[in-house]
């Protein structure tokens, strides 16, 4: 089980059971005035997880508001009103994966918060929460913070059989936009959760085949978003953060926070119309601590292909992404943009490797960093600065049992021998760490 500032995560009847989900909800319980909204994803073992939650916060007297079947920026939104949320998901992870992910004062928790739910005890209350059936404003609050938009363009969606189906459909179109959708079936999908790490052969056939401007993918909980170009192509996750802060400089936003994993792309684009980027540690939730406590209104992760606008709503938000993009079809933004992020070549990925060996193989994979860089960071992991053009970040992840590698340069064949190079690195240490703990 992962327990980070992203949430509680576990494969369900393993690592994540329903005894875990009762004590981790009756703990958040007490970190909540007196209402909490509930939502949850469309995995098998998500009802369950819900009722189970549900009934541990009712326990502690705590009013639940249920959405049911709802997208993560749902939950956050109807959190701004009444303070907290707590989300059944594991958002892009595997689907026997599931988790909660917790949210206070319209945002995700800090680590001061999960250490007081990791730590909390419960008391005996009398009184009895309740429990109500609600709908969102969300569908409302973001068309009007939009509009329609000029032109009837054709747009491509996959929901991927997750809680945003149904929603962003109605969304684009009632901004103006013909919709085709396909994996639009709860709980059914024929890719995997992740957009990002999955190549949309069957979105991008339907692009090609519909002729549509755009198409957009979502994974489970609709926070993250990958766009697919009307050429057909994969856009990079970072496009997606690009595109909707290029939108935002057109809105007069001037500053904006990134994860330290985001493409360089982000700060050259940003300098060279006077804008700043502030970098801080993976996470949504670090991205968006510093946004409050510098008052920065925009910002994300680029490597999710998360954006965040802070006066709608305190999380990624594939769906504002959608329709931020959507806005700029035809324009000569997108275009800009879309010439400006090819001069940059990003490869990420992972290696399976247990938590507890991760302190290990990054301490001995840093030695050989640190002869082949110029400079490194350590704010997350280890940022290393391999020439003016080449970057490479290795960091233990926050919600699987892995180390992520993330390489960059402006050249695609020197990303992938660096890739390849530090792949090879982190594979042999983490099979010395495994070799050492077993004897």
């Amino acid at each position: 089980m992962k327990i980070s500032i992203s949430g509680i995560r576990g494969i369900f009847s393993q690592d994540l059971t329903l005894h875990e989900i009762l004590k981790f909800s009756r703990a958040f319980s007490k970190l909540i005035d007196k209402e909490c909204v509930l939502a949850r994803d469309t995995r098998d073992s998500s009802q369950i997880i819900g009722e189970t939650a549900t009934a541990a916060m009712m326990e502690q007297g705590i009013d639940v508001n249920n959405l049911g079947i709802a997208p993560t920026p749902f939950a956050f939104n109807e959190a701004r009103k009444c303070g907290a949320a707590l989300i059944i998901t594991a958002s892009h992870n595997p689907l026997e994966w599931n988790g909660l992910k917790f949210v206070i004062d319209g945002r995700g928790i800090f680590e001061e918060e999960l250490e007081k739910i990791r730590n909390e005890s419960t008391d005996e209350i009398k009184t009895t929460g309740k429990e109500y059936q609600i709908n969102s404003t969300y569908q409302k609050d973001i068309i009007n913070l939009v509009g329609k938009i000029d032109g009837r363009y054709k747009v491509a969606l996959d929901a991927n059989g997750g809680a945003a189906n149904g929603y962003v459909n109605t969304i684009l179109s009632k901004i103006g936009c013909v919709v085709t959708s396909i994996n639009d079936e709860y709980g059914v999908s024929s890719r995997i959760p992740d957009p990002t790490s999955d190549e949309l052969n069957k979105l991008r056939n339907v692009v090609l085949n519909s002729k549509c401007e755009v198409g957009f993918a979502f994974d489970l909980d609709g926070d993250r978003l990958i766009v697919i170009d009307k050429k057909g192509m994969k856009l990079p996750a970072d496009m997606t953060l690009l595109l909707c802060m290029a939108k935002s400089i057109e809105m007069g936003i001037k500053n904006f926070v990134v994860s330290i994993d985001t493409s360089k792309a982000i700060e050259d684009y940003a300098e060279e119309r006077k804008c700043m980027v502030y970098r801080t540690k993976v996470g949504e939730s670090n991205v968006v601590k510093t946004m409050l406590n510098q008052n920065i209104p925009a910002g994300g992760e680029g490597s999710s292909g998360g954006f965040i606008l802070k006066d709608f709503n305190m999380c990624r938000d594939g769906m504002l992404a959608s329709v931020l993009i959507t806005t700029l079809l035809g324009s000569k933004t997108y275009d800009e943009c879309i010439a400006f992020a090819s001069q940059y070549h990003s490869i990420r990925g992972k290696v399976v490797a247990d938590s507890i060996l991760h302190n290990e193989v990054l301490e001995n994979v840093n030695i050989m960093l640190e002869k082949e860089s110029s400079m490194i960071d350590h704010l997350d992991g280890s940022l290393a600065t391999i020439d003016d053009n080449s970057w490479v970040l290795i960091r233990g992840s926050n919600t699987e049992h892995s180390i992520r590698l993330s390489v960059e340069s402006n050249h695609i064949e020197k990303s992938k021998s660096l890739y390849n190079k530090y792949e090879k690195k982190i594979i042999e240490e983490n099979e010395k760490a495994k070799r050492k703990a077993d004897n």
